[in-house]
């Protein structure tokens, strides 16, 4: 299963909402490997998917979680991002409209530069 496939099973609004995700992810990892791993889209640094990981989207029923394997380790000014397990951090993304490029991009590029570390 790819990406596009994931994307495509979901219904309205969660699948527009990766759709819409994806690219900001693309642009703002350029390079990073992309593909599903244990059922989810997951981008990391490695060779092979999985490896380094940096983000995921992972949809339940109302949402879409946007997670960041070491979101508690970046800046968050907007205060969104939810502590997770470990060093995780995500947002819950019920529509377009809870997507803002610019903070997005922002939290992939210093959570990019954890991993490279």
């Amino acid at each position: 299963m790819s990406i596009e496939d994931y994307l495509a099973g979901l219904a309205d609004p969660l699948r527009e909402t990766g759709e819409k995700l994806t690219p900001i992810i693309t642009a703002a990892l350029p390079g990073a490997t992309g593909g599903i791993w244990h059922g989810h889209p997951v981008w990391g640094l490695g060779a092979r998917v999985g490896q380094r990981p940096v983000c995921l989207l992972k949809a339940y029923g109302s949402y879409v979680a946007f997670g960041l394997w070491r979101g508690q380790e970046i800046a968050d000014p907007a205060g969104r991002l939810v502590p997770g397990a470990g060093t995780m951090a995500a947002v819950k993304l019920r529509a377009v409209a809870d997507i803002d490029p610019a903070l997005f991009t922002d939290w992939l590029r210093a959570a990019a530069e954890l991993e490279k570390r």
